[in-house]
């Protein structure tokens, strides 16, 4: 029997049965949640290598479209064929990760190991010479017994806070190690899929082009289309971006400690580096633990280093990270606060660094959704008509 779709009560009984399905699904997940998010893990950690392997060509892609659209473009280049040119392209690619990740493993890694064991064999002498300065300068001052007692308590819980860190140090470094080192079969995998999906990348491209426009109607596939490529132009130019910037901080700061005789140089560029990856945030959560660090060592240092350390972030705001992201975010500092406090909440420190891009791509699809609202109705678009 031929179903008529467009009878009013067919299309009511499709859609009811539809909503009973997802409905009868939402129960089935909701009282078994742990068997089902057991359930993805597995699935999860069977696509790893694959995930793995779409990350690493995600993010190796922008080199090698450095190498082919601005390093490839002589006239011997014009000579050569398409796959000759991406195969040089990813031998560079791949010699220039691989180059920087000797360089770090050589010289940045045991010298930010070497730091941290130091750091947390100091710290008892550290805490023990801070707590006899406290002592005397609480003395000089002749503080109330009271007050005295409620600040020595005080104290002695911001050390064995301080100390409960430091020696959690090297565990958390090796068990990062350890993780990092059973998941090398995975990573290896991984680097070869990135291979094959750098190498055929406008195939694969073009396939997922064909798939939308054979799926959706041409309207609303014009539409996922845009939006694809407005997303990949968001977050590829706000993740490399921050990185490039990131590194070149971490650079700036080593050098200026440096020449001001800092300790632990190394470790602390570390941090400040690694940390102004998160938008926002990242500046405070590098200093604050930085800060401690030095305070120990000599509570001066400690305080010209907030003064470095607040410069070097003005040079980045207003001069260094301007001329790298640009405008490729395109929220205000509010809507940046929000979606790091609830990316963060939710994911963690992977949300904090993806969870601005994440949020502007999601802005921006909301922007348009009104303003086409507004020009059907024949109002103006732009807020400040509002005000």
């Amino acid at each position: 029997m031929k179903v008529e779709w467009n009878k009013k009560y067919t299309t009511i009984s499709v859609y009811a049965f539809l909503v009973v399905c997802c409905s009868i699904i939402f129960y089935l997940i909701s009282s078994d949640l742990d068997i089902f998010t057991s359930k993805i893990s597995n699935v999860i950690a069977i696509l790893q290598p694959i995930i793995i392997g779409c990350v690493l060509a995600y993010l190796f892609n922008f080199i090698l479209t450095f190498y082919e659209e601005k390093l490839f473009r002589g006239e011997f280049f014009k000579k050569i064929s398409h796959k000759q040119k991406r195969g040089l392209g990813l031998l560079l690619t791949y010699a220039t990760v691989f180059l920087t990740l000797y360089l770090f493993i050589q010289f940045v890694l045991p010298q930010v190991v070497d730091s941290i064991s130091g750091l947390a064999n100091d710290i008892p002498a550290y805490v023990n010479n801070a707590t006899v300065f406290l002592d005397d300068l609480m003395n000089k001052l002749k503080v109330d017994d009271q007050y005295m007692a409620l600040a020595i308590d005080k104290w002695n819980e911001f050390v064995n806070y301080v100390i409960k860190i430091a020696t959690d140090l090297l565990p958390i470094l090796g068990s990062t190690v350890k993780v990092v080192a059973s998941s090398v079969w995975n990573i290896v995998i991984g680097l070869i899929v990135s291979i094959y999906l750098l190498i055929d990348k406008e195939n694969f491209h073009a396939l997922g082009k064909k798939i939308t426009r054979a799926t959706l109607p041409e309207a609303i596939a014009d539409k996922v289309l845009e939006l694809t490529y407005r997303s990949n132009d968001t977050f590829g130019k706000f993740i490399v971006g921050k990185i490039i910037d990131s590194l070149i901080i971490g650079v700036l700061t080593f050098f200026v400690l440096t020449i001001f005789k800092m300790p632990y140089v190394l470790l602390i560029s570390v941090i400040i580096g690694i940390t102004n990856i998160i938008p926002f945030f990242g500046p405070f959560f590098g200093a604050i633990p930085s800060v401690i660090i030095i305070l120990f060592v000599s509570p001066m240092q400690a305080l010209w280093f907030l003064v470095i350390i607040l410069v070097i972030q003005q040079i980045d705001g207003n001069i260094i990270g301007p001329k790298i992201l640009g405008d490729s975010i395109g929220i205000s500092a509010f809507w940046i606060l929000f979606s790091l406090l609830v990316a963060g909440k939710f994911f963690g420190l992977i949300g904090m660094i993806v969870g601005v891009p994440v949020f502007a791509i999601i802005y921006s699809i909301i922007k348009e959704i009104v303003e086409n609202k507004l020009r059907k109705k024949g109002l103006p678009i732009e807020t400040d008509d509002y005000k």
